[in-house]
C-alpha cells in the first residue's frame, strides 16, 4: 500500500473518532476568510474545546458514510471546515454563527447531532439558545419561585401570630 494511501486512511479514522466523540459537529464554508479573521475564530474555538479543522471534502465523505450518517454528498462542495464540539452542543454552532452573522464572511452548512444530519436551521436554533450555565440559572429561578413564596406566605402567617 502506498505512503499516501496509508496517510488518507489514518486521516479517515481521525475524522471517524472525533465524530463518534463529539457531542454536535457544525460544518462551515470558510471560504473568503483571511489568515487575520481565521486566526480570530481558531482562538475563539479553542477557548470553548472546540476543535476546528479544514478537511479534504471525499475523505469527510468517506468517514461520514462509514459511521453510516448519510446526506453529504451535496454539502461537502467547496471550501469546508468542520468544528467539533466535544463538551456542549451548542459551543460550536454559537462561535460559528456568531461569526457568520459579525463578519459575513463564514456560512454554516449544516451539522450532526446524534449521529445524523441537521440542516442550517436547526444550527441556527442551537446557536440561539443560552448557554448551559444559563439554563441551569433559569430553571433553578423557575423551581426557586414557589418556593419563596411559601416562605414569604409562612413568614406573613408567623409575624401575624406573634402580633396576637
Amino acid at each position: 500500500m502506498s505512503v499516501i494511501r496509508e496517510q488518507k486512511e489514518a486521516v479517515v479514522e481521525e475524522i471517524k473518532d472525533k465524530v463518534s466523540r463529539a457531542k454536535a459537529v457544525v460544518f462551515i464554508n470558510y471560504q473568503g476568510i483571511n489568515v487575520a479573521d481565521d486566526t480570530a475564530l481558531r482562538a475563539k474555538f479553542r477557548a470553548s474545546n472546540v476543535e476546528y479543522h479544514v478537511y479534504k471534502n471525499r475523505l469527510l465523505l468517506r468517514a461520514l458514510n462509514d459511521l453510516g450518517i448519510e446526506g453529504f454528498e451535496d454539502v461537502l462542495q467547496g471550501t469546508t471546515s468542520v468544528a467539533f464540539d466535544f463538551d456542549e452542543e451548542t459551543n460550536a454552532a454559537r462561535i460559528a454563527y456568531e461569526y457568520e452573522k459579525d463578519n459575513n464572511v463564514l456560512q454554516l452548512k449544516c451539522g450532526i447531532m446524534n449521529n445524523a444530519k441537521v440542516e442550517k436551521d436547526y444550527v441556527v436554533k442551537l446557536a440561539k439558545l443560552p448557554t448551559k450555565p444559563a439554563l441551569i440559572g433559569q430553571l433553578l429561578s423557575v423551581l426557586n419561585g414557589p418556593i419563596r413564596g411559601l416562605a414569604v406566605a409562612l413568614n406573613a402567617i408567623a409575624e401575624k401570630n406573634q402580633e396576637n
